[in-house]
Formats: C-alpha cells, sequence, structure tokens
C-alpha cells in the first residue's frame, strides 16, 4: 500500500514537472520566416541583396513588365513575371526565392507561361528564381534594401552623425560572429554642409597627371588612405564586396555612381564640385593656409585666365558624329570619345570645364568687394550661377535691363498640302532589334525625320508611317497619323526602341494583310511602297513574305546598311535575300549604304526614286493593270436566256478587277454576222457603272462571224490600248464560225493580245484552240449549257494572274 503511495505521488510530480516546462519550451522554438511582399514592376537589381524571399501578388502577368532572358534572367527583368515565366509561380502570385549571379552575355528570349522574355546580348547582373521554400536552417532578411533611385540630401554634423547602412544577408542556425570598427573621432569638426549622393557624369584622367588641380585630387587621395569610411560610401551603403574591382592602371577612370559632392548652398565650388572625386570626410579651412586643396569659397567667384590650348566651348555630345558602337546598347564603353550626359544644363560651357578640369587660383591682393567677374564673349557666354543677388544693384553688376518689348501678332504658317508630283502611300519597316544598339537607333530616326522634310508630307502629296520591327512589327505611325511633314518629325523623335531579333519576313507579311488597308488611311489611288531599313541582314526568310506582298501591289525597296562581307555570308538565314524581297532585281528598288554614318546621305536619292511613281511597277497587278475585250456571240443559237446567262458570266469576270481609268479597263463586242461596239475602254471608269453597263446590253441575234470580231475587236478596241496594260480578249461563242478565225487570232497574238476562248454547247473544239493563246489547255474552256458558265470564272482570274505573278523581275 505504501510503495503504491509513493509510485503515484512520483507519477503526480513527473506531471507538473512536465506542464512548468511547456512554456519555457516555447521560448526555444526557431524564429518564424518573415516574407516581405513587392509589387509586380520590382526588378531584381533594385534590391541590394544577394539573396532573398519575396512574395509575388496576383495579375502580374496582365502588367506585362518586361523579362529578359530564360531560366537565368537580366537583373533588369521583372521578379513576379520571371517567376511565372520559369513556372515557379502562376498568375495568383506566391513566395520567390531569388538568387543574383554574375551577368551573361547572351539572354535568349522565349514564350513560356503565357509570359513573353525578351534577347539580350548583354548585361551587368543576372539572377535565378526557385520555388519560395527556405532550406532548413537559413533565415532570410525580413525587410528588403532598395537601391536609391534619386539622389539622397543629408546634413552631417559633430552631434549628428549617419551610422553605417548594413544589409543582413541571408544567415544560417550558427551565424559567424562579426565586429565592428568604429570611425576615428576628429578634433575639429567641419562645418555643417549638405552631402548630396549623385551619379558621377564626368571621366578624369589619374593623378600621375601634371596638371596642378590633379595633384592636389592625389594628395588628398593620399590623405583619405587612412581614414574611415567617408560619407559618400556610407551612401553607397552596402555591406557586400563590389562585384567590380577598381581598375588598377593609370589613364581614365570610370566613375562610380554615388559619389558625394559638397558645395556650398548658393555658391559654385571650385575643385570641390568635382563629381568623380569624393569629398574628405574632414577638413579645417584656414584663411593662412596657402592654396589649400578644397578651400571654402564664401565669396563671388574671380576671374579666371583660360588656358592657351583651350579651343573654346565644347560642342555638345551628338551620337551623330561619334564612334561607331558595339552595336550593344546596355554597357557603356571605356573609350575616351564617349562622352557623359551632363545634370547641370543652368551652367556656361567655361564653368563646366573649370569645375571639372580648371585649377583653383589663390586669391589676388584685391579685396573681395573690388572683384569683378570677367566676361569673355569670344568662345562663349558666361553667366555665373551666383551672379544674381537680392541686394545686388542690376545697373552696377555690368548686365542691362531691357524693357520687354511686345511680341508681334503670330501668322499661322499655311498648311502644306504635299508634293502632288509624289503621291505615294510610304511606310518605311525601321529596324528595332537589339542588335542596332541605342547610338545607330537615334541615327535611324534621324535619317527618318530627314526623309519625311525632304518628301513634304500632305493630303495631295505623300502620306508617311513607320512600323518598327524587333520579334513582332509594331506600327509607329499610321499613313492617316498626320498630314505635314512637322508632325511626322515630332512623332519620329517620341519613338522608343522595342528590341528583340530582326524578323523581316514577319513585318513584311504585316504590311501586306494589315498596314496597307483603308482603316490606316491607304487611299487607293496612290501606289504602295514599303522602305525596308536593315542592319546587316534579317533573321528570318523574307522571299514568301515579298512575293505575296509583291503580288497585293506594294513597290518593296531595301536600304541595307553595312551589308554582310564575304566572310559573314554564311550567317545569312536566307542567301540573296535583297533580291528575292524588292520589286525588281534591276539595282533600282535596293540602295546599300557603307555604314550607318553615310545613312543621312541616302535621304535625297531615296525619295527620288520613291516619287518616281512612273518605275513603282509593283503597284501594277494582275486585278488594276489590264485591258480586258470580251467579244460576245449574239447568234440565234444563243436565246435571250442563255444571252443573259453569258452577261452575267461577263459581270462575274469583271467584279473581280479594280476598275478604273489609271486601273483595270473593260471593253465589249457583240457580234453575229456583224459587230457592234457596246462600249470602249475607259468609257466606264467605276465599277458600278461599268456593271450597268453590261446589264443593259441587248440581244441582237443573227449568224455566227467569230473572226471577223476578234478583227474588228483588234480594231476599236486594243488599237487604243494603253502601253503599261495587258492586252486580255475573251471570245464567248456556242458555235462553229462561219468564216476563218486562225488568221485573225494569229494576227492579234502577234500584238501581244492574251486571248481566252469559251464555247458552249456546239462550239468547235479546233476552232476554240486556234483562238487560245499556247497553251491552249491553261486558255481554252468548254462547257455543256450555259448555267455551267460560272464555275470557270475563278480559273479565268486564277490564269490571268499567276501569268502576270511569274513575269521576270529583272
Amino acid at each position: 500500500m505504501i510503495r503504491s503511495s509513493i509510485s503515484f505521488t512520483c507519477l503526480a510530480l513527473l506531471l507538473l514537472c512536465t506542464c512548468w516546462a511547456k512554456p519555457n519550451g516555447s521560448k526555444n522554438k526557431k524564429p518564424k520566416q518573415v516574407i516581405p511582399a513587392i509589387e509586380c514592376d520590382v526588378r531584381a537589381g533594385k534590391i541590394n541583396l544577394p539573396e532573398f524571399i519575396v512574395k509575388c501578388p496576383a495579375h502580374c502577368k496582365e502588367t506585362k513588365q518586361q523579362v529578359y532572358g530564360t531560366g537565368v534572367f537580366a537583373s533588369i527583368s521583372s521578379i513576379c513575371n520571371a517567376a511565372i515565366h520559369s513556372g515557379i509561380i502562376t498568375n495568383s502570385g506566391g513566395k520567390v526565392i531569388v538568387r543574383k549571379m554574375a551577368g551573361q552575355n547572351v539572354y535568349k528570349g522565349s514564350n513560356s507561361n503565357g509570359v513573353r522574355s525578351l534577347s539580350l546580348p548583354k548585361w551587368r547582373e543576372s539572377f535565378v528564381v526557385t520555388e519560395g521554400k527556405p532550406k532548413k536552417g537559413v533565415i532570410y532578411p525580413a525587410t528588403l534594401d532598395y537601391v536609391p533611385s534619386r539622389p539622397t540630401y543629408v546634413k552631417t554634423s559633430q552631434k549628428d552623425r549617419l551610422p553605417a547602412v548594413t544589409t543582413v544577408a541571408p544567415t544560417t542556425a550558427a551565424p559567424e560572429p562579426t565586429t565592428t570598427t568604429p570611425a576615428p573621432a576628429t578634433t575639429t569638426p567641419p562645418p555643417p554642409t549638405t552631402t548630396k549622393a549623385r551619379a558621377a557624369v564626368h571621366k578624369v584622367r589619374d593623378a600621375g597627371s601634371s596638371h596642378p588641380y590633379l595633384s592636389a585630387v592625389a594628395a588628398a587621395r593620399q590623405t583619405q588612405s587612412g581614414q574611415a569610411k567617408s560619407p559618400s560610401q556610407v551612401f553607397r551603403g552596402s555591406a557586400y564586396p563590389n562585384r567590380f574591382p577598381l581598375r588598377t592602371s593609370a589613364g581614365l577612370r570610370r566613375p562610380e555612381t554615388g559619389s558625394a559632392i559638397r558645395r556650398q548652398p548658393s555658391t559654385p565650388v571650385g575643385p570641390v564640385f568635382n563629381r568623380v572625386q569624393p569629398a574628405p570626410q574632414e577638413r579645417t579651412p584656414t584663411i593662412s593656409q596657402p592654396n589649400p586643396p578644397f578651400p571654402r569659397r564664401d565669396w563671388a567667384p574671380p576671374s579666371y585666365p583660360r588656358p592657351e590650348w583651350y579651343p573654346g566651348a565644347r560642342r555638345p555630345a551628338d551620337v551623330s558624329y561619334g564612334a561607331p558602337d558595339s552595336g550593344y546598347s546596355w554597357t557603356d564603353t571605356d573609350t575616351p570619345d564617349s562622352t557623359a550626359q551632363d545634370h547641370r544644363p543652368d551652367i556656361s560651357e567655361y564653368e563646366r570645364w573649370f569645375y571639372n578640369f580648371g585649377p583653383y587660383l589663390p586669391r589676388s591682393s584685391d579685396s573681395d568687394g573690388n572683384r569683378k567677374v570677367s566676361v569673355d564673349t569670344t568662345h562663349t557666354r558666361v553667366e555665373p550661377v551666383d551672379s544674381w543677388k537680392p541686394d545686388t544693384n542690376p545697373y552696377e553688376s555690368g548686365f542691362g535691363v531691357r524693357e520687354p518689348e511686345p511680341a508681334p501678332p503670330r501668322v499661322p504658317e499655311p498648311v502644306s498640302q504635299g508634293d502632288p508630283n509624289c503621291k505615294v502611300d510610304l511606310v518605311f519597316l525601321m529596324d528595332g532589334s537589339w542588335s542596332i544598339g541605342k547610338r545607330r537607333f537615334k541615327i535611324q530616326k534621324d535619317f527618318l525625320a530627314e526623309v519625311a522634310q525632304v518628301i513634304n508630307v500632305g493630303t495631295a502629296g505623300p502620306m508617311m508611317g513607320v512600323i518598327q520591327y524587333g520579334d513582332d512589327p509594331v506600327t509607329e505611325i499610321s499613313l492617316k497619323s498626320y498630314s505635314n511633314s512637322r508632325d511626322v518629325k515630332s512623332s519620329i523623335d517620341k519613338i522608343m526602341q522595342k528590341g528583340g531579333l530582326s524578323n523581316v519576313g514577319k513585318a513584311l507579311s504585316y504590311i501586306n494583310k494589315q498596314y496597307f488597308s483603308d482603316a490606316n488611311g491607304n487611299r487607293g489611288g496612290a501606289p504602295n511602297v514599303a522602305v525596308v531599313l536593315v542592319d546587316g541582314w534579317p533573321t528570318d526568310k523574307v522571299e514568301e513574305a515579298s512575293r505575296l506582298a509583291r503580288e497585293s501591289g506594294i513597290n518593296i525597296f531595301f536600304v541595307t546598311i553595312e551589308g554582310a562581307d564575304e566572310k559573314e555570308k554564311h550567317n545569312l538565314v536566307e542567301a540573296n535575300f535583297v533580291d528575292k524581297a524588292v520589286c525588281r532585281t534591276n539595282g533600282f528598288f535596293s540602295l546599300p549604304v557603307s555604314s550607318w554614318f553615310a545613312l543621312r546621305k541616302a535621304a535625297q536619292p531615296l525619295v527620288k526614286r520613291v516619287c518616281d511613281t512612273d518605275r513603282l511597277v509593283c503597284s501594277k497587278t494582275c486585278l488594276n493593270a489590264n485591258d480586258i475585250a470580251f467579244v460576245i456571240d449574239g447568234s440565234s443559237s444563243v436565246g435571250t436566256g442563255n444571252f443573259r446567262t453569258v452577261l452575267q458570266f461577263v459581270a462575274n469576270v469583271t467584279r473581280e478587277f479594280e476598275i478604273s481609268d489609271t486601273d483595270t479597263r473593260v471593253g465589249a463586242v457583240q457580234y453575229t454576222y456583224e459587230q457592234r461596239l457596246e462600249f470602249a475602254f475607259g468609257q466606264h471608269n467605276n465599277k458600278a457603272d461599268l456593271l450597268n453597263a453590261i446589264k443593259r446590253i441587248s440581244y441582237w441575234s443573227g449568224g455566227t462571224s467569230t473572226g471577223a470580231a476578234i478583227t474588228y475587236a483588234a480594231e476599236q478596241l486594243f488599237s487604243k490600248s494603253k502601253p503599261n496594260k495587258r492586252k486580255i480578249m475573251i471570245v464567248i461563242t456556242d458555235g462553229r464560225s462561219y468564216d476563218d478565225v486562225r488568221a485573225p487570232a494569229l494576227a492579234v497574238h502577234r500584238q501581244g493580245v492574251i486571248a481566252y476562248s469559251i464555247g458552249i454547247a456546239w462550239a468547235a473544239q479546233d476552232e476554240l484552240e486556234y483562238i487560245a493563246t499556247d497553251p491552249d489547255k491553261e486558255h481554252s474552256f468548254f462547257v455543256d449549257e450555259f448555267d455551267s458558265l460560272y464555275k470557270y470564272v475563278p480559273k479565268i482570274i486564277h490564269n490571268i494572274c499567276q501569268e502576270f505573278n511569274s513575269q521576270p523581275r529583272n
């Protein structure tokens, strides 16, 4: 009994200890992973972490944020859309782990899971995405460190120091201990300054130069080597080592983004304004110190003598005259010819030179009050930034004050109707592929603007549109968008590069099926012209798409810039692609240009060819370049009812053609023993009037003299045919002729007339073959009854067009 009591007591104590241990045990649980949420447009390069986890929202696919690459993506890609493209998440969102890696030379585009990724030749950083399930023991940062996209202004003083910004990397369950070394204290506090994180935009020579200012920079750099991290390094703000180590060679240095700039609020600074050299953390301005390397300036800027070698104001960088680039637009070149964009448009050219490269001279013995700004207008106009102050008399400062003159009333400029001698519907297919690069794309836009100015766009003359092609074609300017050259030039300047491959064949199919339509402003009466600008060679085949476009009446010109040489021809997707694509291979429709910098010179010759409408032979198609004569049997054996069936057949054939005085023209002759001209070529110049005229033909009745009718049609119709028209004769008869048909048929064949013969019921087969042009099987048809005539309408149209399109293209 005692033993059971002791056992019961021990069990109760054990349960009590277990209950007490639960709260303590819960404290030893592993911390829960916090997953930060991002938006669909966040790019991997904007997050300053080598590996992290994020949560993507739903419906990112609809935002169409760009993705570059497949599997391995460029860091400018959207994280969420890259995850959808890789199949890590769906369009409903989810968790994604992002791991960064080195940049790639080639990023291939593809279409996967409803997201289209683009191709890219080169980028400095890449990343991959994996399923958002962290490995055991790995904790990712709960917050994301974003790279600042705008300059940050921070005031620093001795009392208020900015702590170093550090980034927490993914840690495991047993992180290594880290140590922090505090920055050394300064004995003399610097005056309050404004530190501005700003992208460096100039390149300077190394300190080895003999220039006085650069010597001072070298001395300051040696002083900084033993000090703590400067504020500019703090603002750059990453605890991870730089992936791009500094160059060790002398010469030009690439500026680092984020270099700090120290300057006074209202006065321009001397050498301190240099945007490449970071300002020292400590400095003690002393008046007695001779020529301090970084002096503080509280006075008006003195006049500075220019060096003897100074050539004048530097011309702004013009990409049209720069050295040729490598064809890629995403990497900076490290050549002396590269000129970075200046973000200080408010200063003059001479000040810009002085602030970046000029020496700082010692103060003269004159008092500050007598110091004046020297203005030299031999090279450029100098207007100091701080020349105007509230207490300054404008009459004493050397500036004259003029009363504003009233602006004269503006006379509206007359709107040009265009050049009537160049009435064409013109579209340019501009190359927007990645291989062209940003500089060459700009040259291409300048060329199109030059063409728009020379060609004189207007409703009574040429109308101009632009299509940009890459992986797929996109309409930038339709034919009806603008009716003058000024608006076209303004719209061209706003076109942004699309990227992708150089799929010219796909672009030619696009203009044939969609662009030259009434909805896009196609006028019908004007020739359709397409000018293809291609860098090197296309990345797809163009022969089939060009053939269909030519058969639709589109005159295709090719302007090839820096085409393939003998060593590069093995890279062509399609050999002799220019001859297979252009309207004719006689050289009129192809314009090779040796280099991109010579492209602008080709504007005048190209416009001259485009406006020569008499030589735009591809505007003439099988449906708009014919003179067609119907020779209709009106003998007694036909009968009134069957004669109406014949007229219906004539109308059905006529409907397939484009009818006008400049397009296809139709005439008709009815014959028995005699002949009667029902209407001549050009008598009815629109389709509605022509069909009504066919309907009004009255049945004559009589004998059958087919030979005499053929001779009559040659005299009354084909003798008045236009020289640029194809002559086609269609003879319809139901019996054997009373006269000979062989000699008249041979005579019209010699005149270049293409003859078709259609026999019904009792027509003689041998006569049908004599009348028809060789080969007989393609031009002679026979039906048993009149009601079967309609079956041969498509066959006749097909044969007419097949013969027209098979003409030689030289």
